[in-house]
């Protein structure tokens, strides 16, 4: 008789065959190419998911070692999840003013209720960093980060489930842009010295 140890086993074997056929392959994202590990963990949460493993590692970006979701996946993820209409977002303000900002809206499919998201804006970019940031997309496409972050806001407030506690990619990236380094990176690069060397100037 098969113990639920053994069965454990086989499954985790299985599981193990599959992440190494899946990193031999050049069609999968880069963070997944030979890294039968990080399949490994794709294969899990697609099963958790119950979603394509190929699907899952072409939302999932890693980014600093730490796994995130694309803000349209999780969108889509609403969408499809069954428990709301497909979400719709409404602009308020004036365009690339402070206070023009977006929330996320639908309608729960079981009491018809309308189910509104927290309002993003752009003064909430700009005080939290993620606009000034070297490279931000906020300068450049306001209105769609807008509506990612407006989007991803819905999701964790009223379908927790389909983020898997995960933040998106769009949030890592403005958050890893305002972090300050650590004191290894501080000593291994340390800044130029503003001490003059008299000596060296007589």
């Amino acid at each position: 008789m098969t113990t639920s140890i053994e069965l454990k086993k086989q499954e985790f074997e299985l599981s193990q065959r599959q992440a190494t056929a899946l990193s031999s392959s050049n069609i999968v994202p880069t963070a997944f190419q030979n890294n039968p590990g990080n399949c490994l963990i794709a294969l899990e949460m697609a099963e958790r998911m119950n979603l394509s493993p190929m699907l899952v590692m072409q939302n999932l970006d890693i980014i600093h070692g730490k796994p995130s979701f694309s803000s349209k996946f999780l969108i889509a993820r609403v969408n499809n999840c069954g428990l709301f209409s497909p979400l719709r977002f409404k602009f308020e303000g004036t365009p690339n003013t402070p206070h023009w900002g977006c929330r996320a809206v639908s309608t729960d499919l079981k009491t018809g209720e309308e189910i509104t998201g927290p309002l993003v804006t752009l003064q909430m970019a700009k005080s939290e960093g993620w606009y000034d940031k070297k490279g931000s997309k906020w300068q450049t496409m306001p209105e769609l980060m807008l509506q990612y972050r407006a989007g991803a806001f819905f999701a964790r407030l009223y379908a927790p489930e389909t983020t898997m506690g995960l933040m998106t990619s769009e949030e890592m990236r403005d958050i890893e842009a305002q972090k300050k380094p650590s004191l290894n990176e501080v000593f291994q690069n340390p800044p130029q010295s503003d001490v003059v060397d008299i000596s060296e100037m007589q």
